[in-house]
């Protein structure tokens, strides 16, 4: 991102991010201080969460993060994903290669492993 599309930064900045962090400490420590009930957790976590996500969306970085999301979400749409098809024959051919390099290593490890018995006479 270049200076000219840079979102403006508000002086507040720190004092939103202070809040937010405040919002989700407070939740918490209610959490671990008071016995709230199930529904009542339940409430505070719908409620206190999204006030948070509102308070930081409302920052640069915020704005930023947003700015971002959008975009990707954009860039998903683009992609051709593959078929089911493709999907299983892509997997064969990664376990079967798979299966092969674990043979072959392990024929290796057994030659090495003989070839330095051989040499130190240890017999292993």
């Amino acid at each position: 991102m270049n200076a000219a599309t840079e979102a403006p930064k508000s002086g507040l900045d720190l004092v939103k991010w202070l809040v937010v962090f405040a919002i989700l400490t407070l939740l918490v420590v209610a959490n671990y201080i008071f016995e709230f009930s199930t529904l009542e957790r339940a409430i505070g976590l719908v409620v206190m969460i999204p006030l948070a996500g509102f308070v930081a969306a409302q920052t640069g970085k915020g704005r930023d993060f947003l700015t971002f999301a959008k975009e990707a979400k954009l860039e998903v749409r683009k992609v051709v994903w593959p078929t089911r098809k493709e999907t299983n024959q892509t997997t064969l051919i990664v376990a079967i290669v798979t299966l092969i390099m674990a043979m072959v290593l392990y024929v290796l490890d057994l030659g090495l492993l003989k070839l330095v018995s051989f040499l130190t006479g240890l017999g292993i």
